[in-house]
């Protein structure tokens, strides 16, 4: 049960479940890398559409029906991508919202609240500025197009102008979009919907229901699922709601938790009784039960979250962006409302209504509330937002026809580009500041949120380096591990480029995979009691091929110990209840596989190559500098 490494460096970690990379880390790896895809659409949609405008719209006007006996369901091809596809869109969207909520970011409500009614603020102002714009004018109502970032090309944005940008700011921008995509879907819903059918109404409530009721019972099949939310989707149809806030709901429904321990050990006594036994039907029992070790939340993402990127959102794109930019259809746009309002809500009133808001909050608080970032990665984020694409065109399809649609097409094209000059004039601004100007423009005072449960003590933890090092790296390691032997390499040449570093190895023995991890530790600790804990923890590590008793006790005859008390000493298993309070630390903390990094208290997700690692250290030293 390992898992391999990565060319930037090794990433391999001996697990008790499908631990791997962080969740929100893939989640924005995939945003940023699906970018070049989504703007490639659009590209190719503007071409086409202006080449061949005619044929262009007939595509998308063509008409798709599904029949099953005597209902049908016929919409145009382009509906079936904004209301069906995009509803999967959605979903995970709200999968990774709910994530956030059970296991990251946003698990402390602290941390919801300001994010929340900055996200607030992000919408009220540009849609207030839009209003204004069309203050009398028939396409006011059309506010919903000025208010939802798009959280796919603003987080390409930050890929691309962001690099220098602490890795803060894209949780806090990922945060604000979510809230985006859930207010602007409730805007959809009830704003610019059709007429309400209220039987229709009732019965999607009741669909809804059902799927509560089956999430309780413990139901874990897809296929029940799949299709409760097919006749969610047809209910919501039929209803005059859009359909696509089916995927929010039940993306926010499904909750996200760590693997507990018992199912990791039952997953492991499976295995080996099918390495013994390789049937057909333990097979099958085996696969069910390591998919119910890892959360729905996160199986899901991980099948659905690439398809979304790379397929959904292009294709998207594709049915919607294409539109036609003749010098007439330019010049009407540079005086329309529609155009200017959208334009100037974005790029003027997103980071306003974002800085606004959370400068209030913090004043409000007495700086209990804080940004997670400095102001100027605030600042960043906000003209950040301002890219808009997905929701603004879905909602500008449903307010607007002829001239105004493509009038508001071009003023979300124009705010994407016009957020991309800000933003990255704004980061080459912050990037000529003084040094501790710039730290805390783009770190900030907040405190960050810890994930280590048992903090470092230096009476009872084992430290290597300076005890008042402003910097710590914890790991949780296996003396058996292969990729914690791995690691040890990396960690030694982090120490010795580092006299203001301090580092701790806490014991976390896989039994249920390394035979003789637990007497290892149980050794190390034994050692400890003589004052050789390092010493022996470096030949453990260096002979993880040897670790039976009388190799133990040749290591132990090697660093000149008392061979007679460190032998008593393991066969009595003395530092049993000490290696088992470093077991029950890691549990409290999350960890379920070695080598588990943590720095100043939060967890390490990566590579844990020299690179990585050092970049770890260098992001928390600057941030305890800034605070103090």
């Amino acid at each position: 049960m390992s898992e391999g490494s990565t060319p930037q460096g090794f990433s391999g970690r001996t697990v008790r479940s499908g631990d791997s990379r962080s969740p929100l880390r893939d989640f924005l790896r995939t945003e940023t890398g699906s970018v070049a895809v989504l703007m490639a659409a659009a590209l190719a949609a503007l071409v086409w559409a202006n080449a061949a405008p005619a044929a262009y719209e007939a595509l998308w006007r063509t008409e798709l029906s599904v029949r099953v006996g005597g209902y049908v369901v016929a919409l145009g091809l382009r509906e079936w991508i904004n209301s069906g596809l995009m509803a999967l869109f959605f979903f995970v969207v709200g999968l990774e919202a709910r994530r956030e909520f059970d296991m990251g970011e946003l698990r402390e409500l602290k941390r919801v609240t300001l994010p929340l009614l900055a996200g607030l603020s992000g919408m009220l102002v540009p849609v207030a500025l839009y209003l204004a714009v069309n203050a009398g004018e028939p396409s006011a109502h059309g506010w919903g197009a000025a208010m939802s970032t798009d959280t796919a090309i603003a987080l390409g944005m930050l890929a691309l102008i962001g690099r220098r940008m602490p890795p803060g700011l894209r949780v806090f921008t990922l945060t604000l979009s979510v809230v985006d995509d859930f207010v602007a879907l409730a805007v959809v819903a009830f704003v610019y919907s059709s007429h309400l059918s209220v039987p229709a109404l009732l019965c999607a409530a009741a669909v809804f229901a059902v799927v509560l009721l089956v999430r309780a019972a413990g139901v874990r099949q897809g296929a029940v699922y799949a299709l409760l939310a097919l006749a969610l989707w047809i209910a919501l149809l039929e209803s005059g709601i859009d359909p696509v806030v089916t995927g929010l709901a039940l993306g926010l429904i499904t909750s996200a938790y760590p693997a507990p321990r018992s199912e990791l050990e039952r997953v492991s006594d499976l295995f080996r009784f099918f390495r013994e036994q390789p049937t057909p039907d333990l097979e099958r029992h085996v696969r069910r039960r390591l998919a119910s070790a890892i959360s729905a939340n996160e199986r899901l993402q991980r099948l659905y979250h690439p398809w979304t990127s790379f397929v959904v959102a292009p294709l998207f794109a594709f049915a919607n962006a294409g539109i036609e930019l003749s010098g007439d259809q330019l010049s009407r746009a540079s005086t329309s409302p529609v155009t200017l309002g959208i334009l100037v809500g974005f790029v003027l009133g997103k980071p306003v209504g974002i800085l606004a808001a959370s400068s209030l909050m913090t004043l409000l608080s007495g700086g209990r509330l804080r940004p997670p970032v400095g102001w100027g990665a605030v600042a960043v984020g906000g003209t950040v937002g301002g890219a808009a694409f997905t929701v603004s065109l879905l909602i500008a399809a449903l307010a607007f026809d002829g001239p105004r649609l493509a009038e508001a097409k071009i003023g979300v094209l124009s705010a994407i580009v016009c957020s991309f000059v800000l933003s990255r004039l704004l980061t080459l601004l912050i990037t000529a500041l003084p040094r501790q100007l710039r730290l805390r423009a783009l770190l900030g005072r907040a405190e960050t949120i810890i994930d280590l449960a048992a903090p470092v003590d230096p009476e009872r933890d084992h430290v290597r380096g300076p005890r008042d090092a402003p910097v710590t790296v914890v790991e949780y390691g296996d003396f058996e591990c292969p990729y914690c032997g791995k690691a040890e390499p990396v960690v030694r040449e982090l120490l010795a480029g580092d006299g203001d570093l301090r580092y701790v190895w806490r014991h976390l023995p896989l039994t249920d995979v390394h035979p003789h991890a637990q007497f290892a530790a149980e050794a190390a600790e034994a050692a400890a009691a003589q004052n050789r804990f390092w010493e022996m923890h470096d030949l453990l590590l260096d002979h993880q091929g040897a670790l039976r008793t009388s190799d133990l006790l040749r290591y132990a005859a090697e660093l000149d110990l008392d061979t007679g008390r460190f032998r008593r000493d393991l066969r009595d298993h003395r530092a049993a209840a000490r290696v088992a309070e470093d077991v029950e630390s890691a549990d409290l903390s999350g960890v379920s596989g070695t080598p588990t990094f943590f720095v100043n208290g939060r967890r390490y997700h990566g590579a844990y190559d020299i690179v990585g690692l050092k970049a770890a250290v260098r992001e928390a030293r600057a941030r305890v500098a800034v605070i103090d």
